[in-house]
């Protein structure tokens, strides 16, 4: 059962991938280097992935865009790369689905120029079990899923480090790896896609799990989690992107404005009661 998703999964990206390319979108890329000449009558054609960011940009799009003067689309992506290119190659305006540890390690290996624009929310990490009741159910010989990203990766071994599951070495940051593991306490560790980690609850002691894909699996951080990220001072606030130069797009700017708003705070707010998502609003750092 876990293939066929996940094969279903791939065939949807592939579709959407080659739909992008085929049909392109209403902005021109070759307008991209600047964005403030952009016409502000065609629609924002924004990547995001499903939950919550599309449910936030739907939430814009029906309640708020139109009174702001914004035509809105959204396209959902239900992976963390697509977006990106879609958006550096000009097959989309904009994207909203990463945080800017992710970006900034993307921009390097990829050679993108993407940048963000403005911070909209954050969704804790948080570590979960199906079997272990608490942080002292989970022991040696047992085994974690984690992201195989390099940042959410780097962030889970942090999650289980601050927790006292395993050890890093001295000067281990964000984009820790299990060779910065200095002790593993006896645990065993599956690198697995982040979108498919939830998936991988029954196969394993506990698992790592971004806090988008918690949602869509039903995870409450509140209620579910034996552990979580802290929210005060978090680096992996999520927020809306675009292609360098694109910053000043009128449409970008409204967008963002829109994403700030108390209505999308009281949105969130009321959607994620548990603190699966919560507003994280302002300028990126």
């Amino acid at each position: 059962m876990r293939k066929n998703t996940t094969l279903t999964a791939f065939a949807g990206i592939t579709v959407l991938a080659l739909g992008l390319t085929a049909c392109g979108t209403a902005s021109d890329p070759s307008s991209s280097a600047d964005g403030a000449a952009a016409d502000p009558n065609k629609p924002l054609v924004v990547a995001a992935s499903p939950t919550p960011h599309a449910d936030i940009l739907n939430y814009v799009k029906d309640n708020l865009a139109e009174k702001a003067g914004l035509k809105l689309e959204v396209k959902e992506f239900t992976d963390y790369v697509l977006p990106n290119t879609a958006t550096q190659d000009g097959q989309v305006d904009a994207n909203y689905f990463q945080h800017k540890p992710y970006l900034d390690d993307f921009n390097k290996k990829r050679g993108t120029n993407i940048v963000p624009v403005v911070n909209v929310h954050l969704e804790p990490l948080a570590l979960y079990s199906k079997k272990a009741e608490d942080l002292k159910g989970i022991k040696a010989g047992q085994t974690v899923a984690i992201p195989n990203d390099t940042t959410n990766g780097g962030r889970a071994l942090k999650l289980l480090a601050d927790n006292g599951l395993i050890a890093l070495k001295p000067g281990a940051g964000t984009d820790a790896t299990l060779s910065d593991v200095a002790d593993k306490k006896g645990l065993r560790f599956k690198e697995l896609e982040a979108a498919t980690v939830p998936r991988a609850l029954d196969d394993v002691d506990a698992a790592v799990v971004n806090g988008n894909y918690a949602v869509e699996a039903k995870l409450s951080p509140a209620k579910d989690a034996l552990a979580s990220e802290k929210t005060e001072g978090n680096p992996y606030a999520n927020f809306l992107a675009v292609e360098k130069g694109n910053e000043k797009d009128p449409r970008v700017q409204k967008l963002a404005k829109l994403l700030n708003s108390p209505e999308v705070k009281k949105y969130i707010e009321d959607t994620h009661q548990d603190g699966a998502v919560v507003p994280a609003f302002g300028a990126v750092k």
